[in-house]
């Protein structure tokens, strides 16, 4: 997302397996940003500042990773972490940062103290758009943050609340959910929507899915944190398997379970369907969107691939009829 987003501030990208390459090579964006194997063989870029871009399941720093940790701070370079386990609790690498005068940010570290939930919801003034998914890395981030990008260069004042260590490293803002004590996930995310304040759209971005067996918990913590008035669901139609190895979820059978467990509450409703298309040929691809707009009936796209259609539009129309 960096790449994709933020490329005039990216020197260079650490990944052996692809060392002599570019980004554009390996991942078809980012242009000529270097692709080196290690850190020492980054040093000519002159960093300032190291990114754990990993994410390992668990968030555990290996010892690789200590190792290229403990050279960039030894010249000078600060470093931003998305990982579970916190560098500015680690005593080696604290004391390291201090030495070298260099700071440590740990994008993980739930708030403190915590806030329960206080149902402020049911006052709400401004609507929320919370992105879902069928899955983990369908492209819920990418998804949230083009739309707010998106909206906004339509003249809509559209907020995008980050819920993972990316979206928050990209938008300054944002709590990260997957770390937070299950009791307080609805509280924090209830407190950031509340902390925004005046604009005409809050996006939110969305974690794991209620179908994945792993990672559902904070998918409906998220999910009656922000009590969204609407959805935009993402999938990837060519997955076989979700990131467990279980049979992929399909979208009949997974949207109307987001819908079911706000029932209780309040009425939500999908305004749109997002797909990651990029394992599939432009042909294939977009007689996937159309098929599968025509089926459920509402705008579908691949915003990155072939842009809004007519998805920003109905949005927009949906924010204006809010009521």
């Amino acid at each position: 997302m960096l790449l994709r987003y933020r490329p005039e501030d990216v020197c260079a990208v650490i990944s052996p397996e692809h060392a002599g390459k570019t980004a554009q090579d390996v991942i078809g964006y980012g242009g000529k940003i270097p692709v080196v194997s290690s850190f020492a063989k980054a040093q000519y870029t002159k960093p300032d500042t190291l990114v754990l871009g990993g994410a390992p399941q668990g968030g555990i720093i290996s010892q690789l990773v200590r190792s290229e940790i403990n050279h960039a701070l030894e010249s000078g370079c600060d470093i931003i972490s998305g990982m579970h386990t916190f560098l500015n609790d680690d005593p080696e690498i604290r004391n390291l940062a201090e030495q070298y005068s260099c700071t440590l940010t740990d994008l993980r570290r739930p708030p403190n103290p915590p806030h329960f939930p206080k149902g402020l919801w049911k006052d709400r003034k401004i609507p929320v758009l919370l992105v879902v998914g069928s899955d983990c890395d369908t492209g819920k981030m990418t998804t949230a943050w083009e739309l707010a990008n998106r909206l906004k260069k339509k003249g809509l004042n559209a907020e995008f609340l980050g819920t993972g260590q990316t979206g928050i490293l990209l938008s300054g803002n944002g709590v990260p959910i997957d770390a937070v004590v299950s009791d307080f996930m609805a509280g924090e995310i209830e407190h950031s929507i509340e902390k925004i304040g005046e604009c005409d759209l809050i996006i939110v971005e969305g974690q794991g899915s209620l179908t994945n067996q792993y990672y559902a918990g904070v998918t409906l913590g998220l999910l009656h944190g922000s009590m969204p008035d609407f959805l935009v669901m993402t999938h990837e139609v060519v997955r076989k398997s979700d990131t467990t190895g279980f049979p992929s979820a399909k979208l009949r059978d997974c949207m109307p379970t987001y819908i079911d467990l706000m029932k209780p509450f309040k009425s939500s409703r999908f305004v749109g369907i997002n797909l990651l298309t990029v394992n599939q040929p432009e042909k294939e691809a977009k007689k996937t969107i159309s098929d599968i707009e025509s089926k459920i009936g509402i705008p579908t796209t691949d915003l990155v691939r072939f842009g809004d259609q007519s998805l920003i539009d109905s949005i927009l129309k949906d924010v204006q009829n809010w009521n």
